[in-house]
């Protein structure tokens, strides 16, 4: 499912591509931000299919071996060790997966290419060629393989990242987050599965009014909030304070001020690693400091409210 931080982060994206196109519909960029969500969960599953369309490839090029006029000994009798690994096998039968991937018209159809490259550097890796070579076959080194596969072979493609960016520009900085929802469905495979469970989009049904609310709050309240963070970097040359950084602490204060029952302490902490990706060097603990300037005075206001857990 899709955690927070990538909802948070989508509705900063949200906020910045409104201000960019100097968008005055927020219904529209809200439409935009739901958009971009449902495509991450579209990569999501997309990028689980990869492997079986790797797997389709590498049992293609055998039978077009079997079907040589003078085919070699390697040829008739080839080793099927990667084509009948069972964790591939369980999710090619995973048929919720397939029918959203068609509902979706989705697939790795169009790029014949990056399919070819990316089982040609999977045959050329060690771990496969140790998996190959193993007479020793358990479904546990079956999931090792398939693992190392996405680990190795698809994280930083850059191959991968340019056919993905021409299929959407919403998957530009998403595949990290696919690849993390990959890996989680394929540690909760069990053997005795016939097919994988899939992760659901949301954790919980708040999840898709959050990251609304937290939009909305964001860009309503954008002007007021933003008083806040200039108060408090007044002795810095505020032209130089990098735009990111200002939409990075304005959600910041709209999450502490519209979600009574989230923590303080996990707002901040949040926002600051989000910077650490998304903004200049530095300025996580730029924001650091001016958030906690920000907390305090909010707090002196009594504008901050926690319930529960979220007092603390």
């Amino acid at each position: 499912m899709l955690s927070r931080r990538l909802l948070r982060i989508k509705a900063i994206k949200a906020v910045y591509a409104h201000f960019k196109a100097d968008s005055d519909s927020l219904i529209t960029s809200e439409k935009n931000l739901v958009f971009s969500i449902d495509k991450t969960f579209d990569l999501y599953h997309l990028m689980l299919s990869l492997i079986v369309d790797i797997c389709r490839y590498a049992q293609n090029r055998i039978d077009l071996g079997r079907q040589k006029r003078l085919p070699s000994p390697e040829d008739l009798n080839p080793n099927t060790k990667f084509v009948d690994n069972r964790v591939i096998a369980q999710i090619a039968a995973t048929q919720p997966l397939f029918d959203y991937l068609e509902r979706r018209s989705l697939s790795w159809g169009g790029s014949p290419e990056l399919i070819k490259k990316l089982y040609d550097a999977l045959v050329d890796s060690d771990y496969y060629k140790a998996y190959m070579a193993s007479d020793h076959r358990s479904y546990k080194e079956d999931m090792k393989l398939v693992e190392s596969f996405y680990l190795n072979e698809v994280d930083n493609n850059e191959l991968l990242e340019e056919v993905l960016e021409e299929q959407s520009i919403f998957w530009a900085d998403d595949l990290d987050f696919a690849l993390i929802l990959v890996m989680r469905t394929l540690q909760g495979a069990r053997a005795a599965q016939a097919e994988l469970e899939l992760l659901p989009k949301y954790k919980s049904d708040d999840d898709l009014d959050f990251v609304k609310e937290l939009f909305r709050k964001t860009l309503v309240n954008y002007k007021e909030y933003l008083g806040y963070v200039e108060r408090f970097t007044q002795n810095w040359d505020v032209d130089r304070i990098a735009f990111m950084d200002n939409l990075i602490m304005v959600t910041a204060m709209a999450e502490l001020l519209a979600f009574p029952s989230i923590p303080v302490k996990v707002t901040l902490d949040e926002y600051i690693e989000i910077a650490k990706y998304y903004s200049t060097p530095g300025s996580s603990v730029f924001i650091n400091g001016v958030l906690d300037k920000i907390v305090d005075a909010l707090g002196e206001e009594g504008r901050i409210e926690k319930t529960g857990r979220g007092l603390l």
